[in-house]
C-alpha cells in the first residue's frame, strides 16, 4: 500500500479523544517550522530528506506532540536515532511539550497487523510492501540542470564527463567517480545527469540516492529477511547514482553488498556514478578492493573555486533571479566568500531577500552590513601559507624548507606537522595540500597525517606542542 504524503505539511488533527487534544494554531505551526529548520541544520540535508522531512505533526495532545511517518521502519529508526534531539528542540520551542509520540501512517489503515515483541520482530515478515527501485530514488531538484551549472577550470573535467554520460547512449567509462569538498557542485552534476537521462531516454531506470539511504534499505532487508528483493531493486536499474559514498566507511556488511551490486551492474554494462568528499584512494574505512573498483573508470575531482568561477556563478544566479546587482557588489562577494558555491549563492539570496523586504537598493554598503557575520567568518579562514609560516617560526626553520626536498628529521618533522594541520584546519584536498608543499604527491600527505597521529598518541609532549600550534592558528 502506498501512502502519498506531503512530508513538510503540518496537518490539523481532528481528535476523538475529547478536551485533551489541542488543535494547532499559527503559533504551533510556526514552532514546528522552526524545529524542522533546526533539524535540517543540525543533521544535514541528506539525513533530513531521508528521515526527518517525512515527519508530520498531527496534533499537540496534553503535553505530547503526536507525529506520524509513512512506514514502521522509518518510525523505529527515528525513535532510536533522532527522538531525543527532536524532543529537546520541541521543548525549547514549547515548554509544555514533554513527550513525543511517533506512529506510522500504515498503522491506521484497515489491514491485518501482526503484533510481536521487539526482540523477535526480526523473525517476522514485514507486512509493508517493499518499495520499487524507482520509489527509492530521491527527488531531483529542478534547479540542478546542466544549463545552470557554471563551468570553469576547477570543474571542467567533471562537467564534461557528466554531460557525456547524460547525453550518450553508450557507457564511455564506468564508474564515474566525482569527488571534492562540500558545496562545490557534485550533487548538482548528479542531478543534472539524472534529469538528462530521464528526458532523453525515459525508458531507462535511473536510481539516485545517498549512500546513507542505501545502507538503511540494506539494514531493512536484513531485518525483515528480504535481501532477495533488495538485490532485485538495485540490480535491475540502468543507471545507479550513489551520493556521498564515504558514509559507508567502516560499515563492512553494507560495503560487501554494495561491492556485489557494483560488480553486477558493471558486468551488465549498466552505468554507475559515485560521489564522495575524497578520491577513492583517500577514503578511510573503505576496503582496498572497493577502492580499486571505484577507481576503475574515470575519477574526476572538482577543485576549489577560483575568483573567475565564483564571479561567473554570481552573475548567472543574478540573471536567474531577474535582478540587477551592481558589478562591484558581485566582485566584492567573489573576492570575500571563497569557501564553497553553496555559501556563495546563499549570501546572494540573503542580500536579495533583504533588499526586497526592506526596500533598499543593493549596494556595497548594504552587502557589508547584511553579510557581516559571513564575511567575518571567511576573513578568519586559515590558509596553508599561514600554517606553513607559523609552523616554520615555531620550529625555527626557514619557510622555504616547507617546499624543499630535504629529508632530515629537523626539517621533515615540522613539514609533516604543517601538512597535518593543513588537513585538519582547511578544506583543501590531499592533492591540493601536496602541491602547496613543493608539488608533493597526495600519498606523502597521507603518510604525514598518519605519522603525526601516531606520534601524538605515543608522545604527550609532542601532542601538546601540536595542540598549541593549532590554538595559535585558530585564535
Amino acid at each position: 500500500m502506498q501512502h502519498n504524503m506531503e512530508p513538510d505539511r503540518v496537518m490539523a488533527a481532528t481528535s476523538s479523544t475529547g478536551s485533551d487534544s489541542q488543535s494547532m494554531d499559527q503559533k504551533t505551526t510556526a514552532q514546528w517550522a522552526r524545529v524542522r529548520a533546526r533539524l535540517r541544520a543540525e543533521f544535514g540535508e541528506t539525513a533530513y530528506r531521508s528521515w526527518l522531512k517525512p515527519l508530520t505533526l498531527e496534533s499537540l495532545s496534553g503535553n505530547t506532540a503526536q507525529m506520524t511517518v509513512p512506514t514502521r521502519f522509518m518510525k523505529n529508526w527515528i525513535e532510536t536515532q533522532y527522538k531525543d534531539r527532536l524532543l529537546a528542540l520541541w521543548s525549547n520551542e514549547n515548554a509544555q511539550v514533554t513527550d513525543i509520540s511517533i506512529s506510522h501512517s500504515g498503522s491506521r489503515q484497515a489491514k491485518k497487523t501482526v503484533v510481536v515483541e521487539p526482540s523477535i520482530l526480526s523473525d517476522k515478515i514485514d507486512e509493508e510492501r517493499t518499495p520499487s527501485a524507482m520509489e527509492l530514488s530521491a527527488p531531483l531538484d529542478d534547479r540542478f540542470t546542466f544549463d545552470r551549472f557554471v563551468v570553469g577550470k576547477p570543474n571542467e573535467l567533471a562537467f564534461a564527463a557528466a554531460r557525456r554520460i547524460g547525453e550518450g547512449e553508450s557507457v564511455p567509462f564506468n564508474p564515474l567517480f566525482l569527488f571534492g569538498g562540500v558545496g562545490l557542485g557534485k550533487t548538482h552534476l548528479m542531478h543534472s545527469i539524472a534529469w538528462n537521462i530521464r528526458q532523453t531516454s525515459p525508458e531507462k531506470k535511473v536510481l539516485y540516492l545517498s549512500a546513507e539511504k542505501f545502507m538503511y534499505q540494506f539494514i531493512r532487508a536484513l531485518r525483515y529477511k528480504d535481501t532477495m528483493a533488495f538485490k532485485e531493486q538495485f540490480r535491475s536499474v540502468d543507471v545507479l547514482m550513489i551520493d556521498d559514498v564515504q558514509f559507508i566507511a567502516g560499515k563492512e556488511s553494507t560495503q560487501e553488498e554494495f561491492f556485489h551490486t557494483f560488480n553486477a551492474l558493471v558486468d551488465q554494462n549498466r552505468q554507475v556514478i559515485i560521489s564522495a568528499d575524497k578520491s577513492p584512494a583517500e577514503l578511510d574505512g573503505i576496503e582496498e578492493r572497493m577502492k580499486s573498483r571505484l577507481g576503475w573508470g574515470l575519477v574526476a575531482e572538482i577543485h576549489s573555486t577560483t575568483y573567475e568561477l565564483r564571479l561567473g556563478i554570481l552573475q548567472s544566479k543574478a540573471e536567474q533571479l531577474s535582478i540587477h546587482i551592481p558589478a562591484k557588489v558581485l566582485e566584492f562577494l567573489a573576492h570575500k566568500i571563497t569557501s564553497n558555491i553553496r555559501e556563495l549563492e546563499g549570501a546572494l539570496n540573503r542580500l536579495v531577500a533583504y533588499s526586497s523586504l526592506v526596500g533598499r537598493d543593493v549596494s556595497l554598503e548594504t552587502a557589508q552590513e547584511v553579510l557581516h557575520d559571513l564575511l567575518r567568518a571567511n576573513d578568519r579562514r586559515i590558509t596553508i601559507e599561514e600554517i606553513q609560516k607559523r609552523v616554520a617560526e615555531h620550529y625555527s626553520i626557514k619557510l622555504s624548507e616547507m617546499h624543499s626536498a630535504r629529508r632530515s628529521r629537523a626539517i621533515a618533522r615540522p613539514r609533516q606537522v604543517a601538512m597535518y594541520l593543513a588537513k585538519q584546519l582547511t578544506s583543501r584536498s590531499l592533492p591540493e595540500i601536496g602541491r602547496k608543499f613543493g608539488g608533493r604527491d597526495h600519498t606523502t600527505v597521507m603518510h604525514a597525517v598518519r605519522k603525526i597521529d601516531e606520534l601524538r598518541q605515543s608522545d604527550s609532549s609532542f601532542s601538546e606542542d601540536v595542540d598549541l600550534l593549532r590554538r595559535m592558528l585558530e585564535g
